[in-house]
């Protein structure tokens, strides 16, 4: 582990401080934070379970769904079980190699939706747009290979802010106003000239969020096209309610994902940044499946019989 020292200090952790303001109410805070958690994994869980088993769900859409589901569980689990100690403890210290760890698989995690959700846009574009060519364009291989090239991308690009923030100097200071290893908050501790970190954060803001933003706006304008030019209106309604789910997911998350880089993370800001943080981190992996599950009756439909055939095998045990 490389030691940052300067002036004969050396920072070997740092102090979280999560949500001072809400220390009064850290057991309801704390309560809710672990049923959302617990009820995020449980959930998704079941969405990879019920794509990969069952035949009602083995579309392409379903196949994106499913690592969508996967990223969501990544994400909570690299975040919020330190997030609850930091909570109940009303601040935390975690060490650097933990601090990076999490740094990295955040980053990555949250880079990995953002192409799984534009790999989705696509497949609903296909979908709506081009439906005599989806079956042919939409292939096992390019499906495989837009995840594999979405969570190896990821990966990569989120391994290159590790590399240019793990070099940084830290010069004794070691309180983050967060509730996790996040780049803003690091960046500010730093002795360092962060002018490349600048710099980096704008180039690989261009592949990672501005790049699949636009297209999934493109993929979307085309998409409504399609459904206006439906002359009936139940037609209009089926049509977009193949896609209205993804939508508010993206709408959702590219929301509070630019609210968290348009605000400046500079005196009462930060705890603005922080609730955004909790938006994206804990309530949409909570709320994805709810959301996809709500108006989806293939998957109500998968979720009754695998639930009938788990009581079967009980009854016979």
């Amino acid at each position: 582990m490389k030691v940052h020292e300067v002036n004969s200090t050396t920072v070997i952790e740092f102090l979280l401080l999560g949500f001072p303001a809400l220390n009064d109410y850290k057991f309801t805070f704390f309560s809710i934070i672990f049923f959302m958690y617990c009820m995020t994994i449980c959930e998704n869980l079941l969405i990879i379970l019920l794509v990969s088993t069952s035949q009602r769900l083995h579309s392409p859409m379903y196949f994106f769904l499913g690592h969508l589901a996967l990223s969501d569980i990544i994400l909570v689990s690299s975040v919020v079980p330190k997030m609850l100690d930091i909570i109940i403890k009303e601040g935390s210290y975690i060490s650097f190699v933990e601090c990076f760890a999490q740094f990295y698989l955040y980053g990555g995690t949250v880079c990995a939706e953002c192409f799984l959700l534009t790999a989705m846009s696509y497949d609903r574009y296909l979908a709506i747009c081009k439906p005599l060519h989806y079956i042919s364009i939409m292939s096992v291989k390019l499906r495989y290979s837009l995840i594999i090239s979405s969570w190896v991308l990821s990966f990569i690009l989120a391994l290159i802010s590790l590399v240019l923030v793990w070099d940084l100097d830290f010069c004794g200071l070691n309180v983050i106003n967060h509730f996790f290893c996040d780049f803003a908050p690091l960046l500010e501790l730093s002795c360092s000239d962060t002018t490349i970190m600048d710099v980096e954060i704008i180039v690989l803001s261009v592949p990672i969020v501005l790049l699949p933003f636009m297209f999934i706006i493109i993929t979307y304008v085309c998409i409504f096209i399609t459904i206006f030019g439906i002359s009936s209106t139940s037609g209009r309604q089926k049509t977009f309610s193949t896609c209205s789910s993804h939508l508010v997911v993206v709408s959702t998350y590219y929301g509070s994902m630019l609210t968290i880089y348009m605000v400046p993370y500079r005196g009462h800001s930060m705890t603005i940044n922080k609730f955004v943080s909790l938006v994206y981190i804990v309530l949409t992996p909570f709320l994805n499946p709810v959301i996809y599950s709500l108006r989806n009756k293939e998957i109500q439909s998968s979720v009754v019989i695998y639930l009938i055939v788990c009581g079967k095998k009980i009854l016979l045990w």
